[in-house]
């Protein structure tokens, strides 16, 4: 079993920019992803990184997005900037560790135009 707890969300002005962190219970992000689900839409991915480090990203914040992971710490981040209206979502953090896929409880994000 692995937790998830997602932080970092909040409202923010639009153009702004956040970071959003998830810690791990144990060591379970040689992948990690991040996905939210905004108003009225099914859940979609974000961002991921894989175990060879190769990254994806949804078109809708390319060049504003990046994530990360520090091993380390368990924990893994999600950084957008120029944030919109759009961007308003709850975000989950999600890993699949041994064979089995993981969600934190999300965090919302509200920006504000």
């Amino acid at each position: 079993q692995v937790q998830l707890v997602e932080s970092g969300g909040g409202l923010v002005q639009a153009g702004g920019s956040l970071r959003l962190s998830c810690a791990a219970s144990s060591s379970a992000f040689n992948y990690a992803a991040w996905y939210r689900q905004c108003p009225g839409k099914q859940r979609e991915l974000v961002a991921r990184v894989d175990g060879d480090g190769l990254l994806k990203f949804a078109d809708s914040v390319k060049g504003r997005c990046t994530i990360s992971r520090n091993n380390a710490k368990n924990m893994s981040y999600l950084e957008m900037s120029n944030l919109k209206a759009e961007d308003t979502c709850v975000y989950y953090c999600n890993t699949i560790y041994r064979g089995m896929g993981y969600w934190g409880n999300g965090t919302l994000v509200t920006v504000s135009s």
